[in-house]
């Protein structure tokens, strides 16, 4: 009978954690919903000798609504950025099994201009994708920025 017991107390305290875990300690930002939520509290819990001002109650919607819209912008420039990513990998593919020309810059003046470059040719084996940028690898060792590209034609 302890077994039994000491099973049953596992699984409280099992479900004891469990339930510690679901609740966890709330969101560290405040969103749409608990802003509302907050919102009618304060309304509904306000001094009705000293009501809330028009004024601020429209203030904090209008902060509201501001922040609202920015974090739909920022959602779809985040998808708008995806795909431009997707679209840029899918236009460099192209290039692969092409010969290509490139500059690659050997000096530098003061100012960070070129002085001094020469033009290398190689074919495009495949494209990475670094901090954003697409690389062409050249030949299966040289990776070349794309803004490097002097001309691209057929194999020969």
């Amino acid at each position: 009978m302890p077994a039994m017991i000491q099973a049953t107390e596992s699984l409280y305290y099992h479900d004891h954690i469990q339930n510690k875990k679901d609740k966890g300690t709330g969101s560290p930002t405040l969103d749409k919903d608990a802003f509302l939520k907050l919102l009618l509290t304060q309304l509904q819990n306000q001094d009705p000798l000293n009501p809330m001002e028009d004024k601020e109650f429209i203030a904090q919607m209008a902060q509201f609504s501001s922040l609202e819209q920015m974090t739909n912008m920022n959602e779809n420039l985040q998808k708008f950025m995806d795909l431009h990513r997707k679209s840029d990998f899918v236009s460099h593919s192209d290039l692969i099994g092409k010969k290509i020309e490139w500059e690659k810059i050997i000096s530098k003046d003061e100012q960070g201009n070129p002085k001094e470059s020469e033009i290398l040719t190689g074919m495009v084996t495949s494209v990475v994708f670094k901090d954003g940028q697409a690389q062409l690898v050249i030949d299966g060792t040289t990776k070349v920025q794309t803004g490097a590209l002097v001309s691209v034609s057929n194999r020969d």
